[in-house]
């Protein structure tokens, strides 16, 4: 018998508050008049489960609600997390105000190590009671924007798409399709120009009221604490981007502008980016379930563990993959760490990013499923940053496998694969330098947020045209990347895990024997270590080193140059 409960078996229970509140109640007061370091300890563990199965339900509630926005019964779990979350971080913060002023501290910290509790301290810094009415109010925004995109209809042709589906029309040969494809998507998106502009005032307002509640100069410092981002700072990140700007930009410039000689277009539009050959991009030779059986098939000769690990995702039924009309956008993973397994989530749609998403997500949920025995919820994930080393790397670890999904356009597929890891690093930065000016500049209007993106884009991605595209010519491309939205900050740390990711793809070339048992080991290290100690465990170097990033990007450049030859 499996050790593992099917998805669709999972058993839900909405927590009952006022159970749950009293049993916090009881751990502080036990927390306060403990007389021995072994009952603080038990104390950590009792209030790790109480965590793991909120947490679990949670997320439950959040997967549901993602497979399709407009039902109902889902809409009303989430809202009743949306509405007492920040509650039961309360109560969680009241616990570890008594555990860090515990006279066995030293004895938590010697079981648990110091980033436990350093983390404890960072959070209590983050959260005061007065915000919890406007924490609701931003994961009410977040589920505004989230219901408003997934449910955005875009005409094309006598049929109808959502975002996701519509993206399959971007990597047609026919550019006739590609521009008509872009322009009926660009005119769905001035539908709803207005609304993002009101949703994002909003959050800005109270993100930044947020900050100025818990005493910090402006959300950039808070969100960089809440985050636990605590061996780099904002400075490094700045550093990063510019050398980005220096290093990559023009590398990224010119790959560009062979993709256009390649398309044999005189003028470059956004809508030629997404195809990479005249005749079409590589694109899976099956549908979904051959992909899924490949997939077993790849994970299964990868090593024992991943192979395990994925024939676990298929049976338990932990992957959703399926586009289908109101279910959200894009792809992630989430876990269910009172049963010990993750969950994928994603949008098929017909090209390569079927298989890069999935390769991509299967890395996060390899990780989380390895580290599903760490000792506290905390570290099960690790900072944000990290995670994208576990799902960018298995990108590339899985290219010995590639031609299972595209045959003989599997060098196709390596060369654009490997030139979009350094041609998205541009755009990553893009992102966040933006971000920074946004929450730098929280009174700004919405037209001066676009014009300011202009600015960003025109910096960052020289190469960029478009033609009849309103919504992005007016400066609003930003507004279709979630993150923005939904996890802001949360996007430098693809630029910082793709040079990790690119570590790992050059000692690959190499042969080095190493690779997957080093990042097999990172997987298992969880979130028990910062994102540079986690980089030096895996033997990478950091990618805040300017010749980290110079070394790598060389190495692309050159194994792409060598196969145009």
């Amino acid at each position: 018998m499996p050790d593992y409960i099917k998805f669709s078996e999972l058993p839900y229970k909405r927590p009952n508050l006022d159970h749950l509140k009293t049993s916090y109640e009881a751990l502080w007061q036990e927390c306060e008049s403990a007389q021995r370091p072994e009952t603080v300890l038990d104390l950590v563990q009792a209030w790790n489960r109480l965590r793991t199965e909120y947490t679990t339900m949670e997320n439950l509630a959040e997967t549901r609600f993602t497979q399709n926005v407009k039902d109902e019964a889902a809409k009303e779990e989430k809202q009743f997390y949306t509405e007492n979350s920040p509650s039961v971080t309360e109560w969680n913060e009241e616990f570890s105000k008594r555990l860090l002023a515990s006279t066995f501290r030293s004895h938590v910290e010697q079981r648990f190590g110091a980033l436990f509790l350093r983390r404890l301290e960072d959070s209590a810094k983050t959260f005061v009671p007065e915000i919890k009415p406007l924490l609701v109010e931003e994961a009410n925004l977040g589920q505004k924007y989230t219901s408003l995109l997934a449910e955005l209809e875009i005409e094309f042709r006598g049929e109808k798409y959502n975002l996701s589906g519509i993206r399959k029309f971007a990597e047609e040969p026919d550019r006739t399709t590609r521009r008509e494809a872009s322009q009926a998507q660009q005119h769905a998106l001035m539908g709803v120009a207005e609304e993002l502009d009101t949703i994002f005032d909003q959050l800005v307002s109270i993100r930044s009221e947020i900050a100025r509640l818990t005493g910090f100069a402006d959300f950039i410092q808070f969100r960089y604490m809440q985050m636990g981002r605590i061996d780099y700072s904002a400075a490094d990140v700045a550093k990063f981007r510019a050398a980005v700007r220096e290093v990559v930009v023009p590398l990224a410039h010119e790959q560009h502008n062979k993709q256009a000689r390649r398309l044999g277009v005189d003028t470059f539009y956004s809508y030629d980016e997404a195809l990479n050959y005249p005749d079409g991009n590589p694109q899976p030779s099956a549908e979904e379930s051959g992909i899924i059986t490949d997939a077993e098939t790849m994970y299964t000769e990868l090593s024992p563990r991943t192979g395990e690990f994925f024939r676990m995702m298929i049976e338990g039924g932990y992957m959703d993959l399926t586009t289908r009309p109101n279910k959200a956008r894009g792809g992630y993973c989430t876990n269910f760490p009172q049963f010990g397994v993750p969950f994928i989530f994603s949008n098929f749609n017909g090209t390569a990013d079927d298989i890069r998403v999935l390769t991509h997500e299967a890395g996060h949920a390899f990780q989380v499923y390895s580290s599903r025995n760490q000792p506290l919820l905390d570290y099960y994930w690790p900072t944000m940053e990290a995670c994208e080393i576990h799902s960018m790397s298995m990108e590339f670890l899985t290219w010995g496998w590639m031609d299972k999904f595209f045959g003989a356009k599997t060098a196709q597929f390596h060369y654009t694969h490997l030139e979009e890891a350094l041609t998205f690093l541009p755009y990553g930065c893009a992102v966040d330098e933006f971000q920074h000016w946004i929450y730098a500049n929280p009174k700004a209007s919405p037209d001066e947020r676009k014009a300011e993106w202009k600015r960003v884009e025109g910096v960052y991605l020289p190469w960029r045209k478009y033609d009849n595209a309103p919504f992005n010519e007016s400066g609003a491309l930003w507004q279709t990347q979630l993150h923005v939205y939904l996890y802001p900050f949360y996007y430098i740390d693809y630029a910082l895990a793709q040079l990790c990711a690119l570590q790992f793809w050059k000692r690959q070339q190499q042969q080095d024997a190493s690779v997957l048992q080093d990042y097999i080991h990172i997987c298992e290290i969880g979130g028990s270590k910062p994102f540079l100690e986690i980089v030096k465990e895996a033997r990478l170097e950091s990618p805040f080193e300017e010749t980290t990033l110079r070394g790598i990007v060389q190495e692309a450049a050159s194994w792409l140059n060598a196969q145009e030859s």
